[in-house]
Formats: structure tokens, sequence, C-alpha cells
């Protein structure tokens, strides 16, 4: 495991960041289900579709098919990359009740997240882009639940506020030297040093966080915020 992720359980954190999403979904009425996310075009429901939708992509992995699952789909749906993926899954599900949307994702991901904690963070699965760690593998799915959970307003208590904001600062430190990013950053203790191509800027650990998950604070130099994006 990277010495940045070392004190972490991903397997732990994946669990915290389902049970939030399901908590707060299993709260909604029709109006919260339709209220735009933070998502542009989606609406919180769009959201639970998308995360049930990915579960294709999370199994194939597992079963170590897909490749063949996801050339199967492109050819059937035209799908061309991940951002026509996401978008045909949120179109299948969009007439289907919400509550059989929230039992298909409910269901798959506790099997997904089951089989991610039995393989172990020492194991390997099938990837797009070949074998990966399971640990690391699922840091990153981590990362997507609990930008969604940001994305649709799921609360976070004070009590684990810091526990949560440590983690997606060191998996976004552990993406960007994984994705061979152009951004040097550097720990001031309570912020961060960043260095894009000679562009500078001190950021506070929740703009970093949203930095990397691709939503930048309003006036961030778009040259950083391009070079931090390496999670969404």
């Amino acid at each position: 495991m990277d010495d940045l992720l070392r004190q972490f359980d991903p397997f732990d954190i994946f669990d915290a960041e389902a049970a939030r999403l399901d908590a707060f979904f299993s709260s909604l009425d029709e109006e919260g289900w339709n209220r735009p996310s933070r998502c542009a075009g989606w609406s919180v429901r769009d959201v639970l579709g998308h995360l049930a939708g990915e579960e294709l992509y999370n199994q194939a992995c597992l079963d170590g098919d897909v490749q063949q699952v996801m050339e199967r789909v492109a050819r059937d749906e035209g799908i061309t990359g991940f951002n026509d993926f996401n978008e045909w899954t949120v179109r299948q599900r969009r007439d289907v009740p919400v509550d059989q949307v929230l039992e298909e994702w409910r269901t798959k991901n506790a099997d997904t997240r089951a089989r991610m904690r039995e393989r172990g963070g020492d194991g390997t699965l099938d990837t797009m882009a070949g074998p990966y760690p399971v640990g690391l593998q699922t840091f990153h799915y981590d990362s997507e639940y609990a930008t969604h959970a940001d994305d649709v307003g799921a609360p976070v208590s004070e009590e684990e506020a810091d526990a949560r904001l440590a983690w997606r600062v060191a998996v976004g430190r552990f993406a960007l030297r994984e994705s061979d990013s152009k951004a040097q950053v550097e720990d001031l203790a309570d912020s961060l040093w960043v260095d894009a191509d000679g562009v500078e800027a001190e950021l506070s650990y929740p703009e970093f966080v949203a930095a990397t998950v691709g939503r930048p604070k309003p006036g961030l130099d778009p040259h950083i915020a391009s070079a931090l994006r390496c999670l969404a």
C-alpha cells in the first residue's frame, strides 16, 4: 500500500460512504429526489441511477470480464468513453420507479463491497486499464462515493469531518502522483501549496479535495484546476 494511504482502511471507508448515501437516499421524498445535484444536468435521482448503473462496471471488474462487458455495451448502445457510459446508465433508470433503483444499487453495491473486502487489499482485479490492486481501486471508489455524497448534500457529522477530510486529501495526493500530474504539492500543515508549471496557489484542504474531483472553487486558476483534477 502507498505510504500516503497506509493509515487508512479503504474497505471501512467504502462501507461508511455507502451507508451515508443509503441513509440519505432513504430519507428523500419526491421533491428531494427531483432536486438538482452538484453534477451538471443531473438530479439527485440521476446520481442514484449513476451509482446503480456503474455497478455493471464494478462487478465486471471482479468477475474478470470487464473488457468484454464494456465492449459489448459500447457496441450495442453506441457508447464511446466513460462519459457516454455514465449518461447511458442514468437514462436507463429515469423511467424506473425510484424504489427499484435504490434497491438495485443497495443490493449490487453491498455485493461489490463484500467481494472486494474478501479479496483483500493486496489482491488484484481486472479494470479497463488492466490488473490493479483491490485496495487502491477501493480508494478510488471511496472518493467517488464521497464526491457524490457531497454532490447530493448527504450530511457529514462534525465527529467524522476531520477524519474524512484527511483520507480524501491523501487519496487526492496519491491520485495525482499515480497520474503523473504536472502539479507539485507540498503540505503546509493546515493547507497545501500547489505549483503547476510555475503557476502557484495555496489551497485549504477542502479546496484541494474539491479541485481533485473536478469541483474547483470559483476563481481558481484554470491551469491549476486542470492539473489537480485526477479523480473525476
